[in-house]
């Protein structure tokens, strides 16, 4: 039995798919069925062991500001003379994209599914919905930044010590035209054996 032919739209979209900086969203983001919808494909990916090492946690609303509140807290704590622009440039950080959804690896050891895998299979999920989001409209940018990696940041934001940010995909609506960037000379990537 072989496989349905693949559609030439979903070529097209996944040959043009490309991020666009959170700073250029605008809403209206995807609706609370549509996030709930794009989750679910998100989750379709491959996962040995059927383990979902990985989770979600929505932003949206004011849980954006809450979070760059606690973004602000933690540089504040670190960086006493830190600048107001500075500690707004925090506040803001979940604040451009209507939606942002954390994709969180709960990779850990397993007596038969290497902990590499479920750390793969956290990125595809990231993937997935970056790549689900583009077929719906949307723009997104799959971002980790300092509060990805502080402890202070994942344990407020609801991580368990043995969970990470495998990414913050933000979901948005362009606001200007999105320039492709460099992309890699496939015969300096690509070898047979």
């Amino acid at each position: 039995m072989s496989a349905a032919p693949t559609p030439p739209e979903t070529l097209s979209l996944l040959r043009q798919r490309r991020s666009a900086p959170p700073v250029t969203m605008t809403g209206p983001g995807p609706m609370p069925a549509e996030v709930d919808d794009l989750l679910a494909i998100a989750a379709r990916v491959p996962d040995h062991g059927k383990l979902a090492p990985w989770r979600f946690i929505v932003f949206e609303g004011e849980a954006r500001a809450r979070a760059g509140d606690i973004l602000a807290g933690i540089v504040a704590a670190d960086t006493p003379d830190a600048s107001p622009k500075r500690l707004d440039l925090e506040r803001n950080r979940l604040m451009h994209a209507p939606v942002v959804v954390a994709v969180v690896s709960r990779a850990g050891p397993h007596v038969k599914v290497p902990e590499w895998e479920q750390i793969l299979s956290a990125g595809a999920v990231a993937m997935n919905l970056t790549v689900a989001a583009a077929a719906m409209g949307f723009v997104t940018a799959w971002l980790t930044e300092w509060y990805a990696y502080d402890p202070r940041s994942k344990s407020a934001l609801g991580l368990a010590e043995n969970e990470n940010i495998a990414g913050f995909i933000h979901i948005g609506r362009p606001t200007t035209p999105i320039e492709d960037r460099v992309r890699p000379i496939m015969a300096d990537i690509v070898s047979r054996f």
